[in-house]
């Protein structure tokens, strides 16, 4: 009769309504705290306790506090809280090995029932001495408890759910908890395991995914010492502009915005946008001078010249010239093919541009000498292989050896378009596969548009180009300072390469000051003077 009078009907109907509705919001929360938060405040107002506290059990037999709540002592800890809990977890077994029967929560796990105690004070089987103790620091009156063990699908014990003085919904008292609290409480317990088991499960396998990912850029930065730390930088880069964008409320893209989801798909696209290098010869990634394969073929080229001069004097010689006019040719003829020598040594490292009259005198020097190999057949000074590296206008890559680099991002978008991607994840082969794209549709591989293109790809653009500008591990350039980058930077958001709103909000946001805190040597973190920035605009007045 007393249960009846202290929940009708109306009342459960309400309550079974509200656990629905729990339910709802426990198999949408992603953030384990909030989760385990929301499962104790909801199992709280569905009882309507006073206080109550959450256990997880551990691999080492104990029961961790994780979430503690008191209304009348205005008490929160652990959770989004962001105050620790100062108690010892509850140890299950003693020093001997045997189970703890005393303290309620290690009872209900090794009985794996629910206990539901009326009075703290009068109970009897319990050491509740911790109880008192807490009641004599805080003035406090515990009373009411109803404990029930928390089990996954697998009917495995992964937490404990306390709860402390239920109180009358008319005048307040504290009063022992009801059975339907009891079932309501249990039900709750149960949705609330499942929850929180799918949800660690998620996590361990996204924990999973992540580190597979980072197991190949491991294996691609390992091919080489001079890109290693890109596949890193890169999604750093990315996350830092687009969170600069999603936070910006100025410009053409005030509007955009991400959710979690959002982030976390961008992120697994900034990890995964160079996978296809895992294909790509390391002599092409590491190629540090125009003539080095597997070693810096110059040495070659040092050797004829040794060669040539050897001939030369022997010619000299045959011709009966010799003493002092023998010794002042040979000294000019040397020194012009040392001069010769040194030319061709400067043109094998690469630059930013080969003027057309060092690639003439290039071309000059390969008909110039003649020189015997090893099968007595005379030929030109050097290779066609060679004189091809050699007249490369910029850097050290051939045109052959450029397409086996830009062929990576299809080979990434190849691997990723292969893989079975949930549907929070689909966009990752597009993020990944647009960062060489360009605004004005001259990129690569797809020649695509910037209309054609989400903001997450042409944010990993600009992270990828402004990586390399300041990198300081690549074989085949220097590191740039912050106005050097920033003016090439600016330079490209003007002749259509990078998208110009999300170039603007780099600099307005300052996303390159906080990126080269992290990532660039003191040296390279020069004074920016802004109006010097080639498309540099200033933010608009919100």
């Amino acid at each position: 009769m007393n249960e009846m009078v202290r929940v009708t009907d109306a009342e459960l109907l309400d309550r079974f309504e509200q656990l629905n509705q729990i339910g709802i919001a426990l198999s949408k929360e992603r953030d384990i705290n909030r989760l385990l938060e929301t499962i104790l405040v909801a199992a709280k107002d569905v009882t309507h306790a006073d206080g109550g506290t959450l256990y997880r059990m551990t691999e080492e037999g104990t029961l961790k506090f994780e979430i503690m709540r008191n209304d009348t002592l205005a008490i929160a800890m652990g959770g989004t809280s962001g105050v620790e809990i100062p108690f010892f977890p509850v140890k299950l077994y003693d020093d001997a090995g045997k189970p703890n029967h005393s303290m309620v929560a290690a009872y209900a796990v090794h009985h794996d029932q629910s206990v539901n105690i009326a009075d703290a004070y009068t109970e009897e089987g319990f050491d509740f001495s911790g109880t008192r103790n807490f009641d004599k620091k805080t003035g406090y009156r515990s009373k009411s408890f109803l404990t029930i063990p928390m089990k996954n699908h697998e009917n495995e014990i992964i937490g404990v759910l306390q709860l402390l003085n239920a109180k009358d919904r008319t005048n307040g008292e504290v009063v022992p908890f009801s059975e339907a609290d009891q079932h309501l409480a249990e039900s709750l317990a149960s949705q609330a395991a499942i929850a929180l088991t799918n949800r660690l499960l998620i996590n361990h396998l996204e924990a999973l995914f992540e580190s597979l990912i980072n197991l190949i850029n491991a294996a691609i930065d390992d091919k080489s010492p001079y890109t290693g730390g890109h596949c890193e930088r890169v999604p750093t880069l990315t996350m830092m502009l687009a969170e600069a964008v999603n936070n910006c409320k100025v410009g053409p893209l005030k509007s955009f915005t991400m959710t979690d989801r959002d982030r976390y798909e961008l992120k697994i696209a900034g990890l995964l946008h160079d996978c296809g290098k895992v294909t790509t010869p390391v002599h092409v990634v590491d190629k540090a001078t125009k003539l080095e394969t597997i070693c810096d073929r110059i040495h070659l080229v040092d050797t004829r010249f040794e060669v040539v001069k050897r001939d030369v004097e022997l010619e000299l010689l045959k011709a009966g010239i010799n003493g002092e006019a023998l010794k002042r040719e040979l000294d000019m003829r040397r020194r012009e093919i040392d001069d010769d020598r040194e030319f061709l040594r400067r043109a094998n490292v690469g630059g930013e541009a080969m003027r057309d009259e060092d690639i003439a005198r290039v071309k000059a020097i390969t008909g110039k000498y003649r020189w015997c190999g090893p099968d007595g057949v005379e030929t030109d000074f050097l290779t066609a292989d060679e004189l091809e590296n050699l007249t490369v206008r910029a850097g050290t890559l051939t045109a052959g050896e450029r397409k086996i680099i830009n062929h990576h991002i299809e080979v990434t978008i190849q691997m990723l378009q292969a893989l079975p991607w949930p549907k929070h994840l689909k966009s990752v082969p597009e993020y990944a596969g647009g960062h060489h794209e360009r605004m004005d549709g001259k990129g690569y591989p797809r020649g695509l548009t910037r209309e054609r293109m989400s903001v997450q790809a042409r944010c990993m653009g600009i992270a990828d180009i402004f990586e390399a500008l300041t990198a300081k591990d690549r074989p085949y350039k220097k590191s740039k300072t912050l106005t050097e980058s920033l003016t090439i930077l600016g330079k490209f958001k003007l002749n259509g390469h990078i998208d110009p709103d999300l170039f603007d909000v780099f600099m307005w946001e300052k996303v390159y000051e906080t990126y080269a805190k992290e990532f660039l040597d003191p040296e390279q973190i020069d004074e920016i003077d802004l109006s010097k920035i080639p498309g540099y605009v200033p933010p608009p007045v919100p």
